[in-house]
């Protein structure tokens, strides 16, 4: 269910959020405290554009159904198989322990990355969380907030989205953009999610957005990357 004047949507339906069921303390994002937050996407493992989208309506927006997925996805085979193979069904919100699964931050010259900032053993620190989490945290197909998570996480993949933001943005992908670019640290994660699908197993999409954007509710400044360790 979408505002009667927003636009078609350009990736497929993913999941609706109730904000006013999140309790306060649930995450570490401020998102808005009622109506629905909507993620698109999809997890296509070969383009480096942002692969999803958010909307968010308030609560008393007059909506109308559209369809879950857009045309462009539906009429070419192996984009409609995969859509029809996402998860369906109520998610139910459980509260959960969030800490890094990654150890390493890039850096431009030789040797390429070095240990989180204040944390000279932070390959140690990660591999006792990726030992012990398991019996302390329950996993789900979507988390929103905290820390991303992957198959390979040695670095932070919200970095990452940082990164591939400000080359689109570069590329004139978000033309007509006021918004400055941000270093990696001036963004959030919004939500990671793990379809499980059929041919895209280890496949991960995180929705990221700077936190001035989501303290504006500029969610359309959100940009999605896609993690596929075939």
């Amino acid at each position: 269910m979408l505002p009667v004047d927003a636009p078609e949507p350009q990736f497929p339906f993913v999941a609706s959020i109730d904000c006013a069921a999140l309790p306060e303390d649930a995450t570490d994002l401020p998102l808005p405290a009622d109506g629905h937050l909507l993620l698109f996407g999809y997890p296509d493992i070969e383009s480096f554009a942002s692969m999803g989208e958010v909307v968010h309506v308030p609560a008393g927006t007059a909506v109308e159904e559209r369809e879950r997925h857009p045309h462009s996805y539906t009429e070419i085979p192996e984009y409609r198989d995969i859509c029809q193979a996402f998860p369906q069904g109520q998610l139910r919100l459980t509260t959960n322990v969030s800490l890094p699964y990654h150890c390493w931050t890039e850096i431009p010259e030789p040797p390429w990355s070095t240990p989180l900032p204040g944390h000279p053993r932070s390959e140690e620190l990660r591999d006792v969380w990726l030992d012990t989490h398991g019996d302390i945290t329950t996993d789900g197909p979507l988390q929103i907030g905290g820390y991303a998570s992957e198959e390979c996480p040695e670095v932070d993949p919200v970095a990452g989205v940082a990164y591939f933001a400000a080359e689109a943005e570069r590329a004139g992908e978000r033309a007509g953009s006021e918004v400055e670019l941000k270093a990696p640290e001036d963004w959030v994660l919004l939500a990671d999610w793990h379809p499980g699908i059929t041919g895209r197993e280890g496949a991960t999409l995180h929705w990221a957005i700077r936190r001035e954007d989501l303290a504006a509710r500029r969610f359309d400044q959100a940009h999605v990357t896609v993690f596929w360790n075939p």
